[in-house]
């Protein structure tokens, strides 16, 4: 199961900022904590110099804590990638851990008539706040899926009840329009 965006964004777009795009981009709610790191946090961290180095992350101002932490306001997009050789990480959600890649495709120059933050394509809708990671999810899409899923009923209700709707839950439909208008909205 893959879920990707393409959007096209100005370089100079505070972290702050981009947090807010991508929250539209995937439906969530700004419920939990998230972070920007040039590396990714859980690999293994291997001693420079017979010292294990500080990974770098960008969290809000107000939960910025030990003294290497940077506030996300302060920083850039483009900084971002280039501190992290043209690619980053963006962590939502602590506990369920939703990683996001990100990364430089190409460069031009932004016309004057260009929203700010445009999504051009993607695959999937963004998983569900609170499902559980990539386990839980699979877990709520196999059950939805399976009208004999001994779960099939509790996961609808529940499904329903966060999607805000009785509609079938479509996990593969992504609504770009819907979401440019979100991001219209937001900037």
């Amino acid at each position: 199961m893959t879920f990707w965006r393409l959007f096209e964004l100005p370089g100079s777009l505070a972290l702050s900022q981009l947090h807010q795009i991508l929250q539209a981009a995937f439906g969530w709610e700004d419920a939990h904590l998230h972070r920007f790191v040039t590396n990714d946090p859980f690999a293994p961290l291997r001693p420079v110099n017979g010292e294990i180095p500080e990974v770098l992350q960008w969290l809000p101002r107000q939960v910025c804590e030990e003294r290497e932490d940077r506030p996300e306001e302060e920083g850039s997009l483009d900084q971002l990638l280039a501190l992290g050789s043209g690619a980053a990480l963006y962590e939502y959600d602590f506990g369920d851990s939703w990683l996001h890649r990100l990364e430089l495709v190409s460069r031009r120059h932004a016309d004057g008539d260009s929203p700010p933050a445009r999504l051009i394509d993607g695959a999937r809708r963004g998983p569900l706040e609170d499902s559980g990671g990539f386990p839980g999810y699979e877990e709520i899409m196999d059950a939805l899926a399976d009208p004999s899923h001994p779960n099939h009923v509790e996961h609808c209700a529940w499904v329903a009840e966060i999607a805000g709707s009785d509609a079938p839950f479509d996990p593969a439909f992504l609504d770009i329009p819907a979401v440019n208008r979100a991001l219209a909205e937001q900037f």
